[in-house]
């Protein structure tokens, strides 16, 4: 098989990691469509399950993911892009990474400094 298995489930779990620091920066999902228009543009694409639409990461924050190597696991249900991160930040919510919290001692602490502010960049 030369592609993910979309017979098992329609929505893919893509794990996108930084290409050359292989820092995880965030967890989304791909349909065929999304799959297909990864693979033919070179730029991650996903599908929103809450808009639940086709979503070119980037295409309202600027912070665009150029897939540089893909990865399929062992069973054709999980997807790693290795990606270029444009901008400084995968997170919707200003981080470079969307894993900026950390679980310790019951609690939850931010880790890392915000890149930009999600309030200016998807005015809301």
């Amino acid at each position: 098989m030369n592609e993910p298995d979309f017979k098992k489930s329609e929505l893919i779990p893509a794990i996108a990691q930084d290409c050359m620091t292989n820092e995880v920066l965030m967890l989304a999902y791909m349909n065929r469509t999304a799959w297909e228009e990864t693979v033919r543009s070179g730029t991650a694409t996903y599908w929103s399950r809450s808009r639940n639409k086709l979503w070119k990461k980037g295409e309202s924050s600027g912070n665009v993911q150029k897939v540089k190597e893909i990865f399929l696991d062992c069973d054709n249900d999980t997807i790693l892009l290795k990606v270029e991160q444009i901008g400084g930040a995968a997170c919707h919510e200003g981080y470079k990474s969307c894993f900026f919290r950390k679980y310790s001692g019951g609690r939850l602490e931010v880790c890392a400094k915000r890149v930009f502010d999600p309030e200016k960049v998807y005015k809301k």
